[in-house]
């Protein structure tokens, strides 16, 4: 069956067990970061997931491709970017894995009626009011800029919503790091693992990808680089292998 589009869609592909995403172009798009994330995270095949700022519902996708987990939920706020997240379960065949909730996650309470998670991921936005040019496209402007949530909103939420010994894993930047551990502390959640996300060799990290347990105990593993491109420009050979590509 022919998917219908409307203006501004495309269909991309995924690179993963032939998963396809409806993305509109009028919206934010997913990046390397998501991919990044869906490659770090962990879950079990009998784990419960949940995506908070699920957007498109890339991450959830990714995750079901690249784990044993089948039991995701994603929550989104914006309509429009919920509308393609329940599209793109179904362009994918995932409706039985893949819930969507529309909703801000400031209501999680409500939105999830106590529900807990072994895993809780998100893909937040970066920028802070004193950082970047807010985007006059809203529906960008919400992705990329703290507008309708903030940092604490997303930590608050991860912590509210994960069972004891359940993990959070997000993908934020390096100089919100204090702020990131400090929050992860404040709702019972502790930082375990780190990972610094390089563009180049030589250069400063624009990326990192973090894991916090909650009710964990304290000690932090730095894990090794991640370097994006190498010297000639070309992805690194980790990279091709997040896009499936070696």
């Amino acid at each position: 069956m022919q998917t219908k589009l409307s203006d501004n869609e495309r269909i991309d592909d995924l690179q993963c067990n032939g998963y396809r995403l409806i993305q509109n172009t009028a919206c934010f798009c997913f990046g390397m970061d998501a991919v990044l994330l869906s490659s770090y995270a962990q879950a079990g095949k009998n784990d419960k997931v949940l995506d908070l700022c699920t957007g498109n519902g890339v991450i959830p996708i990714l995750m079901r491709g690249k784990t044993e987990c089948r039991q995701f939920t994603g929550i989104e706020v914006l309509p429009v970017s919920y509308d393609l997240a329940v599209r793109n379960a179904t362009l994918n065949g995932l409706e039985s894995d893949i819930r969507m909730i529309q909703g801000d996650i400031k209501d999680y309470k409500e939105l999830l009626k106590g529900e807990l998670f072994d895993v809780v991921t998100c893909n937040p936005p970066y920028m802070d009011e004193n950082h970047g040019i807010v985007n006059p496209d809203n529906a960008k402007a919400v992705a990329r800029h703290e507008i309708l949530l903030n940092l604490e909103d997303v930590v608050c939420a991860a912590g509210k919503s994960l069972k004891v010994r359940g993990r959070f894993f997000m993908v934020h930047r390096p100089r919100r790091l204090v702020d990131i551990f400090e929050l992860c502390r404040k709702y019972k959640m502790e930082p375990k693992r780190i990972r610094m996300v390089y563009p180049a060799a030589g250069r400063d990290a624009n990326m990192v990808l973090i894991e916090a347990v909650k009710g964990g105990s304290g000690q932090l593993i730095v894990e090794k680089p991640l370097i994006v491109y190498e010297e000639n420009g070309d992805y690194t050979k980790e990279l091709l292998s997040m896009y499936n590509m070696v």
